[in-house]
């Protein structure tokens, strides 16, 4: 079985099935924009939320990397990764040229994350690059909340995610 999403209200079909509430993260490793791998053993020990979207260089997927931003300064109990397939130097710009230095912004280039976490387009004209979802896990990689967003095109439930991150 596999999610769907739409694009422009064209359904689009994923490479898989997001994790849900009560599963353990996937293992995944993912290029931070200096270029080091980063693994989710790495991220354990404090709340994790992943900002997964196509293309930071689309209008809503800038607006939910600022926003996660927002977030990130705001509470200091989780960390939050952004993610996409966009190259780690394209990330890297846009969070300097933005002033976005409380998450961490991390390419799937390599193509890991994705199949690993399902949210691979796998057809629609974004076809290979992430779908817009979010995840939300507790400091031991367990997963408290997550979203496959249903149009590509609007941003995530970020109450929903905040409150995932209180309970």
């Amino acid at each position: 079985m596999t999610d769907t999403t739409a694009f422009q209200g064209t359904p689009v079909t994923l490479s898989g099935t997001l994790p849900t509430a009560g599963e353990s993260l996937p293992s995944f490793t993912v290029t931070g924009t200096d270029l080091k791998a980063l693994s989710n053993k790495e991220l354990t020990g404090k709340k994790l939320v992943l900002n997964i979207f196509p293309s930071v260089d689309t209008g809503v997927c800038a607006a939910s990397v600022r926003r996660f931003n927002e977030i990130a300064a705001e509470r200091g109990d989780a960390t939050v990764v952004n993610i996409s397939r966009d190259l780690p130097f394209a990330l890297g710009r846009f969070c300097a040229a933005e002033g976005i230095d409380g998450v961490i912004s991390a390419s799937d280039f390599r193509r890991e994350f994705g199949e690993a976490f399902g949210v691979v387009q796998t057809d629609g004209p974004l076809a290979q690059l992430l779908g817009r979802a979010v995840v939300v896990a507790d400091a031991n990689g367990g997963v408290i909340y997550s979203q496959v967003v249903p149009e590509i095109t609007e941003e995530p439930d970020y109450d929903a995610a905040l409150a995932a991150l209180d309970s």
